[in-house]
Parts: structure tokens; sequence; C-alpha cells
């Protein structure tokens, strides 16, 4: 963290044990200043956002020896977000991804007889917004409190053609910390063009970070019976496979690394999750050595699985750490890649008088040792 930082909560809207703190978190390559916002709750859960992207650069929660450590990758300061290495390895640590979340198929698509071309930025694809997607924006800040806990509103305004996406897109987001050691995280957007949106958050997660280098020991279940297989540079082929046989059957806690190796590249697909029309279960990881577990529900359709597999070393975070192969994991729900060339998926064109909401909640705790046994 660098610059000072500031209380922009009061006793009159947190409890005592409750806070919000804003500080400065450098500039970026052309000038802007950015803001870094700590939330805490009254348990001690505390999430560190920086304006920068909206992107999560810490997450302090507690073992089950009650001591609090950090579980996201990342970096202290926002050079490390701007660093040539880091933009050549692109990791996106953190991040709010958009317009469009995971891959587009050439970096085209077709929308009411018009056709778009977009930056194709991975091997030929565009991928996560593009060249200059949301995670490298500057986003409007609004630190608050709602009667859950403390919250960060972030803003930003898409103009029309950004990344050769058609419309002026207005996006809200809004980060909640709970008293039920919850992040909550809320998007919304409306547009004034059709325009295809898939709005998501790409935090890297290691429930043992500084002392176990990758997360193959983590369990992970997810609550999906199919999966969307993919062909070449990962564009889905429009197939929804059954997971049941095959080393994508996490319906049952399997750990990450038991048939990684079944897999060419790791895993880095998006996982179909059971229908509902509301808040669901999306996975449920435990990591055995903390005794930390993380519960992931949302309203979205799918949930991309990712293990870090592109992470090589050449990336030194917080504390010294360095980042190599599957250091970490990241569950970015979602709907599919490629769905505006894809009519069987679920639809992702948003139209002007429509609102996007969208709401994934990350939720922490602990597992015993007698519920170990």
């Amino acid at each position: 963290m660098s610059g000072s930082s500031t209380s922009v909560s009061t006793a009159a809207n947190l409890s005592s044990s409750e806070a919000i703190v804003a500080a400065d978190f450098g500039r970026t390559a052309d000038g802007v200043l950015t803001q870094l916002y700590t939330l805490r709750n009254a348990q001690g859960l505390q999430v560190s956002i920086t304006s920068y992207g909206g992107t999560i650069t810490q997450l302090l929660v507690p073992d089950k020896a009650g001591t609090l450590s950090d579980i996201v990758l990342g970096f202290d300061h926002l050079d490390g977000y701007q660093s040539p290495t880091y933009t050549k390895a692109g990791p996106y640590f953190g991040a709010l991804i958009g317009r469009y979340g995971n891959r587009i198929a050439g970096g085209r698509f077709q929308l009411n007889g018009h056709k778009y071309s977009l930056a194709a930025n991975n091997n030929g694809n565009a991928l996560h917004g593009g060249v200059h997607g949301f995670d490298k924006v500057v986003w409007q800040a609004e630190p608050g409190v709602s009667a859950e806990g403390p919250t960060l509103r972030l803003r930003y305004r898409s103009p029309d053609g950004e990344e050769g996406y058609p419309g002026n897109l207005d996006v809200t987001v809004v980060y909640t910390l709970t008293h039920d050691n919850t992040l909550r995280i809320e998007y919304s957007a409306t547009t004034d063009q059709p325009t295809p949106v898939n709005l998501t958050n790409h935090t890297y997660f290691n429930l043992a970070l500084g002392s176990s280098a990758d997360v193959l020991s983590h369990e992970i279940q997810l609550a999906a019976d199919r999966y969307t297989v993919v062909g070449e540079n990962q564009i889905p082929t429009g197939e929804l496979r059954p997971v049941a046989g095959t080393p994508f059957d996490f319906t049952t806690p399997q750990p990450i690394g038991s048939r990684i190796a079944q897999v060419p590249g790791g895993y880095d697909h998006n996982w179909v999750l059971r229908p509902a029309t509301k808040l669901r279960s999306a996975a449920s990881v435990y990591e055995p050595t903390t005794g930390r577990t993380l519960d992931v529900e949302t309203t979205e359709p799918g949930v991309q699985f990712y293990t870090g597999n592109f992470l090589d070393g050449s990336l030194t975070g917080k504390a010294g750490i360095v980042y190599g192969k599957h250091a970490g994991f990241c569950l970015e729900t979602q709907h599919f890649p490629d769905s505006p060339n894809q009519p069987a998926f679920p639809n992702t064109i948003l139209e002007p008088g429509q609102t996007l909401a969208s709401t994934t909640v990350y939720r922490f705790g602990v597992r015993s040792a007698e519920q170990e046994a």
C-alpha cells in the first residue's frame, strides 16, 4: 500500500470492530491516481480492493487456529499490476472482467445483421474484454455501509465502440463484506444498444497461501453434471458433455491434483451449473492443512474453474511469494464462453431497457477436527 490512509467510516454507521479505510494506491501509466479500499467486518475478515480494475488485492481470513492470513494472489502496489512482465503474462489477478469474460471465437460476432470485430488478444480470439478491458480501467469508487456490512460501489461507463463492442454500457459492481464472513459481489449494467455482456471476477485463491506453493491438494466439489467441451484454443464446440466417468467429475469432493494430469494443459473449462432461478451453489473448496473452506454461490449459469496453468514463476507477489504453476485457482462465475456465436447457449445479449443483474457470493469458514474425522 502506498500513500497515507484515511478512515471513511464513522461510529454512527459501522460497529467499532468494522471499518472502511481508503489509501492512495499509486498512479496509472497515464497519471490517474488510484485508491485502495480496505473493508473489515466484526470477525476480523478483511478485503482490500483497488479502483484500478476493481481488483481484489488482499483477502485475510482465519484458519482453524484462528490465525488470519492472506488467501489471494496479487501485489502490494499498483506497479505490480502494470509491469511489463505482468502485462505479458496476463493472469488478471483479482480483477473485474468485462465487457465479456472468457473467449469469443476469432474476436468476431454478428448481431442484428451487423458484424463486429474485437481485439483478438488470445491466440486469435477475444479474451476478457480485450486489450484494455475492465481490468485496466479506473472505476469510480464509493465506499459505504449496508445492513449486512461495509460496501464498496464501483461504477464505469464503457463507451460505444470500446474494444469493438457496440453501445454505451453503464456498469455498477458492489462488493459487500458481510457479518457472516461472506464477500458478496453484485453486478448490474444497462446499455443504449444491444451488446454482449458477461461480467465476472478473476480472483486466484490459495487457501494455504504462503505455506503451500500450489493448490493441488485442495479438495473441490462443483455443482455441475456437465461441462462445455472445447476445441482448439479453448473455444467451445457447442457440446455439453456429462462429467460422469471423466476427470471433470467433481460432483463429489476431489483433490484438484488427483486427475489433473489427464487434462491436457490443466483445468480451464466452463462447468454447466444445475438449473435454478435464484442464488444456488456453484462450488465448495476445502484445504486440509489450514481447515479453511470456501463456498461459492451464484445466479450465473456457469463457472470457469481454472487452475493457474499458465503461471510460470515469472511473477513475484506479496510477501515475496513466487507464483509458479497451479499457485492459485479461479472460480469465475459466468455465462458460457463464446455465447454470441453459440445460439444454443444461454443468451448474453443485453438490450436497451433491460438491466443485467447478477450476484455471486464467496463464503469463508473452517472445518473443525471433529468434522474432518
